[in-house]
């Protein structure tokens, strides 16, 4: 929905700041409120989910994570979304000191994150995770599992603190499929008790749901398996899931990629015909909005002259998230003009400056990006520490 709105008057002495003049012609969608789900946000900037590997060994949150995360609502952002926090003691969790939603104690830690978050009166949504075949570390099992026991190509993170390549997973059996959804659903209450306004389910990157639809990761035979709509199964049955274990008032959304972690050139083989049925049948499914993921950056698709994203707000015909390379104010605006997106995640951008939103309101340059914010390991201390010695 574009909305018009005034502005704010910018102080005399930056009148000619180019800036500034980007802001004035751009800033009426990019600062315009709108409703995400039942959630009422009062910008279109949302902070992407990142991994920090910075949680308590046992994957409690800490006050370190809490800090990071009040960074984002003080620095102007309308939407925060955690980073993918793993659902259960079993096969979900994917890296060393990675937060979990699956016990007591993780609800009592993200608690305390939710209500400090609040307190800037921003809300804040959990994205839930499983690793399925990408597993770097695991503190529960010694096993992964996956569609199909099928070696993931590449080799792990070392800024995730991994090394080599990943181990060959053992193929999940069709009960434990029905164990693992509900498992979705009840850390999806349990997000619930902690008090987020929301549950985002990450269908992206390589994780379990993604793994059951590529077709290189899925050799399944069964209902799981074969045809792209089976494939694309496991995803819908989540949403399902989780929106029967929420309820309509909480938003719920999904994050859909071509590209994985370890895969940054996968497309998809249907191309255009297979984004038709991937977001059409998930929106189906019910969420209240698809949040793009692009490793490349939100760049045109399948020679189509469309971005995914654009590909998703034709065919799903809900809200969506664009996310890629959009810390570029004018990209994101123009993103939001033509209609492909009806928000905007920053990872990379939020990460260098938390106070983007606010900085582009005011008319000064935020910190750019250096990869070695997230060096050797992409840890929030690390990041911390390379920003007071060099910012």
């Amino acid at each position: 929905t574009h909305r018009s709105m005034g502005y704010r008057p910018c102080h005399p002495q930056n009148l000619r700041n180019p800036i500034v003049q980007n802001i004035k012609r751009g800033k009426r969608l990019l600062f315009s409120p709108e409703k995400l789900g039942n959630i009422n946000v009062k910008n279109r900037f949302i902070v992407a989910p990142m991994t920090r590997v910075s949680a308590n060994p046992e994957g409690t949150p800490n006050n370190e994570m809490q800090n990071y995360y009040v960074d984002y609502a003080l620095g102007g952002f309308g939407l925060i979304i955690t980073e993918g926090t793993y659902i259960d003691e079993l096969h979900s969790q994917g890296y060393e000191n990675q937060p979990g939603i699956a016990n007591q104690s993780h609800v009592e830690g993200w608690g305390k994150i939710v209500g400090a978050v609040h307190k800037q009166n921003v809300p804040i949504l959990q994205q839930l995770l499983h690793a399925g075949a990408l597993i770097q570390k695991n503190r529960y099992v010694s096993h992964a599992i996956s569609p199909s026991p099928i070696q993931p190509v590449g080799e792990m993170a070392p800024r995730y603190i991994g090394s080599g390549r990943f181990p060959i997973p053992r193929e999940i059996e069709k009960d434990e499929i029905k164990q693992v959804i509900g498992s979705y659903g009840d850390a999806a209450a349990r997000s619930m008790e902690a008090g987020f306004d929301g549950i985002e389910i990450h269908g992206a990157n390589g994780y379990l749901p993604d793994q059951f639809l590529t077709t290189y990761t899925n050799k399944r035979e069964d209902e799981f398996g074969g045809t792209l709509e089976n494939r694309l199964r496991f995803h819908c049955e989540v949403v399902k899931e989780v929106r029967k274990s929420i309820g309509t008032n909480a938003t719920l959304g999904i994050r859909i990629s071509q590209t994985k972690i370890n895969d940054f050139e996968h497309e998809w083989p249907g191309q255009v015909n297979d984004a038709k049925i991937i977001f059409s049948r998930i929106a189906e499914a019910g969420p209240d909005y698809i949040h793009i993921s692009t490793h490349k950056g939100l760049v045109d698709v399948f020679n189509s002259k469309r971005n995914l994203a654009s590909l998703a707000k034709e065919y799903s015909g809900i809200t969506v998230i664009g996310c890629g390379g959009l810390h570029d104010h004018i990209k994101a605006q123009g993103v939001l003009e033509d209609g492909d997106a009806d928000f905007i995640a920053i990872g990379k951008g939020a990460l260098a400056d938390s106070a983007l939103p606010n900085k582009i309101s005011a008319g000064t340059r935020p910190s750019e990006f250096n990869p070695e914010m997230i060096s050797p390991v992409a840890t929030i201390s690390n990041t911390r520490n390379w920003k007071s010695k060099n910012l």
